[in-house]
């Protein structure tokens, strides 16, 4: 099976501490949890058409759910990634479209 650059990325991480980070040119995302650190650079530079610099990666653990009187659940894991852009690349607008 193949897989596109659109199948490792799955969605960008909007938090206020990630959004603090775009300004150092610093980027979190939900990527497969397959998918390695060159896998995951390679993605974002086809996606975005950006330069990567380095690549972190977790494992993140999901959270105990608590349902009442049934039995407790998990939600599922899953991994994040943060990503640097080189200094002269361009920065990801992810609210370009918004009015």
């Amino acid at each position: 099976m193949a897989t596109t650059a659109y199948d490792i990325i799955k969605r960008p991480i909007i938090t206020e501490q990630s959004m603090e980070q775009t300004e150092m040119k610093r980027y979190t995302f939900e990527v497969a949890k397959t998918a390695n650190k060159i896998e995951i650079a390679k993605a974002i530079e086809e996606i975005f058409g950006v330069k990567v610099a380095k690549v972190n990666t977790l494992n993140m653990q999901g959270k105990a759910k608590r349902m009442g009187n049934r039995p407790a659940g998990r939600r599922a894991n899953w991994k994040k990634a943060m990503v640097t852009l080189t200094a002269d690349s361009k920065t990801i607008e992810f609210f370009e479209g918004m009015v």
